[in-house]
């Protein structure tokens, strides 16, 4: 599984990003996904995750009601939505995705992701 983030930038403190991270495997609908970041100095950090299907969601209470998570299992890849951006935001945002057939859980601990992307940088100035 080969994943590819994109749509990060540098915004001002309560505006909006997408992010996206498309997946080349054939069989994407099996992967449950993540999204985690790393701030310079920090440990790489979960952000939110999705199921196989899309019909659960789990995200970090930091931002919880701020950044939503979904997938288009048509097009291999998964979205996150952020708003109301904080400087505290500011980070590369990684996509993951935990083992085929494995429940939500596993793609919301940096250990147990099994395929990462490439990072995407977030800035959010204030």
């Amino acid at each position: 599984v080969q994943l590819q983030a994109s749509g990060g930038g540098m915004v001002q403190a309560g505006g909006s990003l997408r992010l996206s991270c498309a997946a080349s495997v054939r069989t994407f609908e099996d992967y449950p996904m993540g999204w985690f970041r790393q701030a310079p100095g920090r440990e790489r950090e979960f952000v939110a995750a999705i199921s196989w299907s899309g019909g659960s969601t789990y995200y970090a209470d930091s931002v919880k009601g701020r950044f939503t998570i979904s997938r288009d299992n048509a097009k291999n890849t998964v979205y996150l939505q952020m708003n109301s951006l904080k400087p505290e935001d500011t980070a590369v945002y990684f996509c993951g995705a935990g083992a085929q057939y494995s429940p939500l859980i596993a793609a919301t601990d940096a250990l147990s992701v099994k395929f990462w992307g490439k990072g995407t940088q977030v800035t959010v100035s204030s």
